[in-house]
């Protein structure tokens, strides 16, 4: 019977797609608190159309973060393990348009090292939500 012997450093990339997943996830929780966060204090010309705009978006990135998980844990059939994260202060509209440009970007380079097409085309949805939101904060005040 033939013994498979495992690549060296076959494991620790895997090990960082798991890391990277699941600081992700607890990225678009965290982000969700930040954006709500940023909802309650909007003030000012184009505030209604902000509220409502960061409103739609903190609805959105639980169930983001929920399916990512799962999907994930599925595909890998391993359980993610997260560590805790402070989430970010967010005082401006502006900081909130590069937060959701950071969160973006994080998630174009999850995709480059994704395995699974299934969770690579779910993480173009977040982006989707994303740039939904950015235009309706950079264009409807």
């Amino acid at each position: 019977m033939a013994e498979f012997v495992k690549r060296p450093g076959a494991e620790k990339k895997s090990d960082t797609l798991e890391t990277s997943v699941a600081s992700c996830v607890s990225e678009l929780m965290n982000a969700a608190v930040s954006m709500h966060k940023m909802h309650l204090k909007i003030t000012g010309v184009g505030s209604y159309a902000g509220h409502k705009a960061l409103n739609e978006l903190y609805d959105a990135l639980p169930d983001h973060a929920d399916a990512l998980a799962e999907q994930f844990q599925g595909a890998s059939e391993k359980l993610l393990s997260y560590e805790d994260m402070a989430p970010k202060s967010i005082n401006s509209v502006g900081e909130a348009l590069t937060y959701m440009r950071e969160i973006a970007k994080t998630i174009t380079d999850l995709q480059a090292k994704m395995p699974y097409t299934e969770i690579v085309n779910d993480l173009d949805t977040i982006k989707s939500t994303l740039n939904s939101i950015k235009y309706k904060l950079l264009f409807l005040k």
